[in-house]
């Protein structure tokens, strides 16, 4: 007997936009739909709060397959990502050590850093018991020795029989002390990478055209930023390797893009789609050989701009979503960094849970086993087209200025890239950008001084000390620098800050405002002492007077500060700093008797609090 096979939604009739924009504006009552539930993102367009089936209709490549031209879909027909982790150590001895450490325990991809002085010669020590066949290898290295790198390593993929079989990249970057540093090194580019394609051509899979666009990810930059630069960066390479002599095809299939991966989830896993759609257009134009040249090769690693040095276990949260996305996303590896880096060297357990949190993502949760999960989900196929249509702006508007490196001898892309940072950071400062602990929700008995033992990362093979400071480089301040180094301050002073919460009055209102002000004092690293509540002024003040406190909080109604605040302020006698918190209707009222301190929702809360250290510490 044939089963009856209902079609559910035929149930339902369909229902408009226009039907659905009504009942919205129903339930509004009469609150503007723009400013109530539109997001006006820092990337260039604004975020709707629902979207349907006509959203996407008419976009590109909706119809394609993962691993058809152009690529928005993903470059392959899986979604098999390589498990990538730096490899540490001062010799051959020690790198070899840690790497194979690494492989052992799942690793699939080393990065490896090579300081100016690395014998070359001890190439065998480095990778001894390391299958060269199975393993992808980047090295990292000065500009001024990727050549002689690059022979050295293709002298060893070949004597060890891996020439085939071998993956890996030699990460070429001369733009980097520009970007850093705003120095540029008196070379010539376009010969250094010819020397350089020549002493790698042998080795198909052997990128080595660097397009680090991570760099520009840890300086703050924002989403359609770093992709829109980051293809301009592409299109560098391409016009460079094609005007020395290659053809579209071998430029094309030496350059792999390094992206970093913001906290930005959503957002994050469109761009690598948007990226892959938009490059796969900028290579067809130089007529490649054939469509597998416009494939962009992606490595993502997770971002530095937004880890913390207090409650460091939170970066774990960040990384996380962060590693998601480029799973998601398709790209073809990814590192994710450890937890603690903001304040040590990696140790073993920070190591060991980086690496398991993407075998979670592979193993356990099976991300690998889906291309392209996001396909067709009309909110993710518009924001890739959003990203898509504002990056691509940005890469005409730096072509029509003279390319890549001309925006940056200039100083124009370190100049946008810090403006946005800044931006950042002002919004960190005011909490419209949250970093849990830090800014927002801090745990304020934790100590973090004692725990640092190296200082923030710099480059360290000394080549921006050449050539002459034209410009000014990026700037790579973490989100929570500003509100670290005032934590740190308070931890360094002879004298903590103590703050009292002066509760009286409205029950809801003087709990909500005394925990309000407790976050906000914490992220200074004050004591807080809390209250339930008082029945007097008096009674509040005298309590404040006898715990010593430095600062006096009144938490109570709006409706009620004018009575209390007077009175409080009076009482207290300039025994300690007197704080309103909030901003009532009688502000002005309250200020021209002589209170001047009130913390809200709208204040700099960093700038508040640098006043207030600037008073209290000794």
């Amino acid at each position: 007997m044939a089963k009856n096979k209902e079609k559910l939604f035929d149930m339902f009739p369909p229902i408009s936009n226009e039907e659905w924009m009504a009942k919205i504006n129903v339930d509004l009552k009469g609150a503007d739909f723009q400013k109530k539930l539109v997001w006006r993102t820092n990337e260039g367009f604004n975020v709707q709060p629902f979207y349907r089936r006509e959203d996407i209709k008419g976009l590109p490549a909706l119809d394609t397959l993962p691993g058809e031209f152009p690529y928005l879909r993903g470059t392959r027909d899986n979604n098999d990502w390589l498990v990538r982790q730096a490899t540490m150590g001062q010799t051959a001895e020690e790198m070899n050590a840690h790497a194979r450490h690494n492989i052992e325990r799942g690793v699939e991809s080393i990065g490896i850093k090579l300081s100016k002085d690395f014998n070359l010669a001890d190439f065998d020590k480095l990778f001894d018991g390391i299958d060269l066949k199975k393993i992808e290898v980047n090295i990292t290295c000065c500009p001024r020795c990727a050549v002689k790198v690059a022979e050295a390593l293709v002298a060893y993929v070949k004597k060890v029989g891996a020439a085939d079989e071998f993956r890996g990249c030699i990460e070429y970057n001369p733009f980097k002390h520009l970007l850093k540093h705003g120095k540029d090194a008196d070379k010539d580019i376009k010969a250094e990478a010819l020397n350089l394609y020549n002493a790698v051509k042998e080795i198909k899979n052997l990128r080595c055209f660097i397009v680090d666009s991570a760099m520009l990810n840890n300086a703050g930059a924002y989403i359609t930023q770093e992709l829109g630069y980051a293809l301009a960066w592409g299109a560098e390479w391409m016009n460079i390797l094609t005007d020395a002599g290659l053809t579209p095809t071998e430029a094309a299939c030496r350059i792999k893009f390094n992206m970093g991966i913001s906290s930005n989830y959503f957002m994050e896993l469109a761009k690598f789609r948007a990226g892959r759609m938009l490059w796969a257009e900028i290579v067809k134009a130089y007529n490649p050989d054939c469509n597998c040249a416009c494939k962009m090769f992606v490595h993502a690693v997770t971002s530095r701009f937004n880890q913390t040095l207090y409650d460091a276990h939170v970066n774990l949260l960040r990384s996380m979503t962060e590693s998601m996305s480029a799973a998601l996303a398709g790209v073809n590896s990814i590192e994710t960094l450890p937890f603690d880096m903001t304040y040590q060297y990696p140790d073993e357990f920070s190591e060991r849970i980086a690496r398991n949190q993407q075998f979670l993502l592979r193993d356990e949760s099976h991300l690998n086993k889906v291309v392209d999960p996001a396909g067709g989900s009309y909110y993710i196929e518009t924001l890739t087209a959003s990203i898509a249509k504002v990056a691509w702006e940005l890469f005409n508007a730096v072509e029509e200025k003279g390319g890549f490196y001309a925006e940056l001898k200039n100083g124009a892309v370190q100049k946008s890239v810090n403006e946005s940072g800044s931006k950042r950071h002002t919004d960190v400062a005011r909490r419209k950008e949250s970093l849990l602990g830090t800014n927002q929700f801090p745990n304020i008995n934790e100590k973090a001084l004692d725990k640092i033992k190296i200082e923030e990362c710099t480059c360290g093979c000394g080549c921006g000390e050449e050539g002459a400071c034209s410009v000014e480089g990026l700037r790579f301040d973490r989100a929570a620098s500003q509100f670290e180094a005032l934590r740190l301050a308070t931890e360094r002073s002879a004298h903590r800050p103590k703050v009292f919460m002066l509760t009286i009055g409205n029950l809801a209102m003087r709990l909500a405002r005394a925990q309000f002000s407790g976050n906000f004092f914490g992220c200074a690293g004050y004591e807080i002492i809390d209250n339930i509540g008082f029945n007097t002024v008096k009674e509040g003040v005298d309590a404040a007077i006898e715990k010593g406190a430095d600062v006096v909080v009144l938490c109570s109604s709006d409706d009620e500060y004018a009575q209390y605040a007077p009175e409080a302020f009076k009482e207290l006698n300039g025994r300690a700093l007197f704080v309103v918190a909030g901003a009532p209707a009688c502000m002005d009222e309250l200020k021209a008797q002589g209170i001047e301190n009130f913390i809200h929702v709208r204040v700099n809360v960093l700038e508040t609090l640098t006043g207030f250290n600037a008073k209290l510490l000794k």
